[in-house]
């Protein structure tokens, strides 16, 4: 269809679709001649009654209505508000089909946005069980009626939809909301409104570690009401925190922390080695798959003995200190300053010695250490969502490193940043995506690209 003529469909349209294809968000997608209708609640191959909603040039948003042909891998959600909260994305498609998908997902960005005519994929790695793997939540609080209550809020928006459970998490963190609410229902503790900026009650955040440790964090507006009914609450918590955010924003955390009781920090262990966590502190939710995708990038990596690894973007270092083991010397960058003080204490703390942490964004200090150091031989990154900057795998590009193991929670952009090494001598090598969130549309892939005169595989 051409951008001038009018779209097929119109809103408040009800239309009978077949479903070809799963968007990475969940979507079915149907079209109209020749126009995209993204369907929500449809899975592909299924015929569905579907309600426009919305309308686009290029393209619509509709709702299924009824569903006249299932899929052979529809399944009856286990989660009582799968509809209406926005956290989980797949809970109606089967376990052994969303792992397909989420493969196929990594194959079409690759292909199809990277470029590359063969992709050397391997089996996706999923998990046993693919419930309450999640060691860590975040739940902002509600009201219904006068009562609190905590959730997660519906997909693009705000508004709460509350539950008494949330089957990907960890049971502990669950309770630990659920006797927050309580102690608020029991204290009169009045919950916050991010419209009006009245009441004090924010959120909660929660972590477990596998020792079987847990850390809960109140988030209130201002100061801490009721503390001593709250530690009573929550009296079998092992580190208790107060953090204060007065600010009108949708960011959790403000910048004050009060240490309530307990431990200022937990420990948890990936691998043989041990990371000190606090409120602030960023490691996977997932310990089983964290475990696999770390493992597969030191697998790609195969470092040797004698070899120098940089590892760029490397946060608190759990990555830099799994690999020490295996080579010479890691240089890991990171640019948030606390990340790199914890990275070090993690070190000093796990006995590694060498190892060595650098402050600073990957494109300014890696040309520097390349300058000082000249060519190193191996690089693991793992960025952000949003991938790498262009002067960031320029400096990779020109490193001399001969392998480069590129972990990412985002195929599209891993896509693009691949595509932009291969044209730079780089060979993809080895492909893995593992299923760090079953049960969601996100997908970690670990990739290792060569220089393509020394290619392994």
């Amino acid at each position: 269809m051409s951008p001038k003529q009018r779209p097929p469909v119109q809103k408040n349209d009800d239309l009978v679709l077949t479903i070809d294809a799963l968007t990475n968000e969940g979507q079915g997608v149907a079209r109209v001649d020749g126009y995209a209708v993204f369907v929500v609640g449809a899975l592909a191959g299924e015929e569905v009654k579907a309600h426009v909603i919305k309308v686009m040039p290029s393209y619509a948003i509709a709702k299924t209505v009824e569903i006249l042909k299932p899929s052979p891998e529809r399944i009856a959600p286990a989660c009582p508000v799968f509809a209406q909260c926005g956290g989980c994305t797949l809970w109606h498609l089967r376990y052994g089909a969303q792992l397909r998908q989420k493969q196929q997902w990594v194959l079409d960005a690759l292909t199809r946005l990277g470029g590359f005519e063969s992709v050397p994929m391997q089996p996706i790695v999923g998990m046993e069980e693919p419930v309450r793997y999640r060691n860590k939540g975040s739940f902002p609080f509600g009201l219904v009626g006068n009562a609190a209550v905590f959730g997660f809020y519906a997909e693009r928006s705000h508004r709460l939809v509350p539950f008494s459970d949330c089957l990907i998490q960890d049971e502990r963190i669950v309770d630990a909301a659920r006797r927050v609410a309580a102690w608020a229902n029991a204290c009169g503790v009045p919950v916050y409104d991010e419209t009006t900026g009245a009441g004090q009650l924010r959120h909660v955040v929660a972590r477990t570690t596998a020792e079987g440790e847990l850390m809960v964090t109140v988030v209130t507006k201002g100061q801490l009401k009721k503390k001593d009914d709250l530690l009573s609450f929550l009296e079998d918590a092992d580190s208790v925190w107060h953090n204060e955010n007065p600010n009108q924003t949708n960011v959790v955390f403000g910048e004050r922390f009060t240490l309530l009781a307990g431990k200022p920090a937990l420990t948890e262990t990936i691998g043989e080695k041990r990371f000190s966590v606090s409120p602030q502190s960023f490691l996977q939710v997932n310990r089983i798959q964290t475990e696999a995708l770390y493992e597969t990038a030191r697998e790609f990596l195969a470092a040797g003995p004698d070899e120098t690894v940089v590892d760029a973007y490397c946060g608190v270092g759990t990555i830099s200190l799994l690999i020490a083991g295996d080579c010479a010397r890691v240089i890991g960058i990171e640019q948030v300053a606390p990340a790199v003080e914890d990275a070090k204490a993690n070190a000093t703390a796990n006995g590694v010695t060498n190892v060595e942490f650098l402050c600073g964004n990957v494109e300014d200090v890696l040309p520097r250490l390349l300058a000082s150091e000249g060519s190193v031989d191996a690089i693991v990154l793992d960025p952000p969502r949003k991938g790498c900057e262009p002067a960031a795998l320029d400096a990779i590009a020109k490193s001399g490193a001969k392998r480069v193991v590129y972990v990412s929670c985002n195929p599209a952009t891993l896509a693009r940043d691949c595509k932009y090494l291969a044209e730079r001598g780089l060979a993809l090598s080895a492909v893995r995506p593992v299923d760090m969130f079953p049960q969601t549309c996100h997908v970690e892939t670990v990739v290792l690209m060569e220089k393509e005169n020394v290619l392994r595989h």
